[in-house]
């Protein structure tokens, strides 16, 4: 009984629902059952049902431990509803499934859910300030520069100009970079950013870039109080009074210095459902609609939490200012509650965690259109975020550096000499493309023979070096790149080739080289012993 982990990607709650539903009616034990004396055969209990998916649930990296039975009992409401079960009479298409002994069975096909097809964004192209074109009324005319000879001492204090003459050279004054280009600047590093987290071709299946406002995430940067919450310029948009001054009581519990001393019994049960009310009645989660893709699109990466907490740290800065304060006060009220030991139990029927999971997901995540899975993708969500909400509601400090950086290189004056690039110190941010484990271990066997091989021909081909020493770089190749090399010579032969013996010619026998020439044998005397 193992559910495969759906990661980051576009439709991801579909992919969850059709991975869910294959997995339940394959996996689903199913028996004979009697029901007011008569016999079914494959079929299973409503209460069996339910106990099976639960574990399923709890087991699963997709959903966790959190799922209660009251959510799985949900979750086979809309299976009825979509026609995944139907009971023993054939009936289907209401959510009256309730836990107990009713009898059900698996119709001959289980739909599953079609991706849904959406118009194809047009990619913003976005114009950086053109480097080339002075403002008007600038002179780029050619600074006269005389010759000068540099001796190593000076050399030493002027690293960036190499030694002989400098050249001459010109002033490039950029066009002045408008809070329009900063603004643009940030959005495109922020997707780009949040792009190379996720592994995706492209963001356009998850997230509507046209609705992200780059104003939201320099808001969300700059404007912090020390503790890192997000402070408004209109104040109309505030938590009402009477609701934070509820959060704060609960919060410091039972130090509640807003209010007086609670008089009866039971007054933080009514607090909390102040609270409750308040976020319940909101008329868009806090994460938003359009954001609900890629926010479920992260989750996928809850098994990397680094890598999670990351991606969720981009995408919290999307949200609109207002609703990231009243996410991040919310978060610091329930983590707060679940780790106060002196708070009275705010319910009978669960714990303080479960409550807060189950009480606030709704109003933290969901979906525009009906998905039938939000209730447990929010509950997901809301778990990893009560327990790393401080790293995720941080400001990401390396992404900021690197817009700060970008920016202030583009507001710089440059000095360009003839066929130089100014702008090759600090170019555009570029991310690699995820490949496959199959196309890395091609690349690492094979990516790297064409250039030894370029180089080994290389050495074949210079006329320049004599053979000796040819056959010496041969040698030395051979016995460091061995695959390469046989590749090139197969066999003895094809080497021999490569350097033909020359014929040698036979000495000729010099008559006036012997020492005496016509001096006929005398046969020397032995000694033995």
């Amino acid at each position: 009984m193992e559910h495969r982990i759906v990661g980051p990607g576009p439709y991801r709650a579909t992919r969850l629902w059709n991975e869910t539903v294959e997995l339940f009616r394959a996996k689903m034990p199913l028996r004979k059952h009697r029901c007011r004396f008569k016999s079914y055969e494959h079929c299973f209990t409503a209460t069996e049902a339910v106990d099976w998916l639960h574990e399923l649930l709890r087991r699963s990296q997709n959903f966790g431990p959190e799922v209660t039975r009251k959510q799985t009992v949900q979750l086979l409401k809309k299976f009825l509803k979509n026609h995944v079960i139907e009971d023993i009479k054939g009936k289907w298409g209401q959510e009256d499934f309730e836990d107990n002994r009713h009898l059900y069975r698996f119709p001959p096909s289980s739909p599953l859910k079609p991706y849904p097809k959406r118009p194809p964004y047009q990619k913003d192209v976005i114009e950086f300030p053109k480097w080339d074109d002075p403002p008007p009324g600038t002179s780029q005319e050619n600074i006269p520069v005389r010759p000068l000879v540099m001796n190593p001492e000076m050399w030493y204090k002027r690293h960036s100009i190499a030694i002989g003459e400098v050249p001459a050279c010109r002033l490039v004054h950029r066009r002045q970079v408008t809070e329009a280009n900063v603004e643009e600047i940030w959005k495109s590093m922020t997707l780009s950013y949040l792009q190379k987290i996720l592994g995706l071709d492209s963001l356009e299946e998850v997230l509507d870039i046209k609705l992200v406002n780059s104003k939201f995430i320099i808001h969300n940067v700059y404007s912090v109080s020390k503790q890192g919450v997000v402070i408004l310029d209109d104040k109309s948009k505030e938590l009402p009074h009477w609701v934070l001054s509820a959060m704060k009581c609960l919060a410091n519990w039972p130090n509640c210095s807003d209010l007086k001393q609670p008089m009866y019994l039971g007054f933080e049960k009514d607090v909390f459902k102040t609270i409750a009310d308040y976020y319940g009645h909101l008329k868009e989660p806090l994460l938003t609609f359009h954001l609900f893709d890629a926010f479920v699109s992260v989750l996928g990466l809850l098994q990397k939490e680094k890598m999670a907490i990351e991606a969720f740290q981009i995408c919290c800065l999307l949200l609109p200012p207002e609703n990231r304060r009243k996410l991040q006060l919310l978060m610091r009220m329930m983590a707060r509650i679940c780790l106060n030991k002196e708070m009275p139990p705010l319910c009978d029927g669960f714990g303080t965690r479960t409550l807060m999971v189950q009480t606030f997901s709704h109003c933290i995540l969901c979906s525009k259109d009906e998905v039938d899975l939000d209730d447990l993708l929010a509950a997901r969500l809301v778990t990893f975020l009560m327990d790393n909400y401080q790293e995720i509601l941080k400001v990401p400090l390396a992404l900021q550096t690197s817009i700060e950086e970008r920016v202030a290189h583009l507001q710089r004056v440059q000095i360009k000499y003839p066929g130089a690039d100014m702008d090759i110190t600090l170019s555009a941010p570029s991310f690699c493309r995820q490949i496959s484990p199959e196309e890395f271990e091609f690349q690492r066997a094979y990516g790297s023979q064409e250039p030894l091989a370029a180089l080994l021909e290389e050495v074949i081909t210079d006329a320049k070096l004599s053979s000796k020493e040819k056959k010496k770089k041969l040698k030395q190749f051979q016995k460091s790149y061995p695959e390469v090399y046989q590749e090139r010579f197969p066999t003895p032969e094809s080497e021999a080739l490569l350097f033909p013996e020359k014929p040698k010619a036979k000495p000729q026998l010099l008559m006036w080289a012997l020492k005496n020439p016509f001096q006929p044998f005398q046969r020397t005397r032995s000694f033995r012993m």
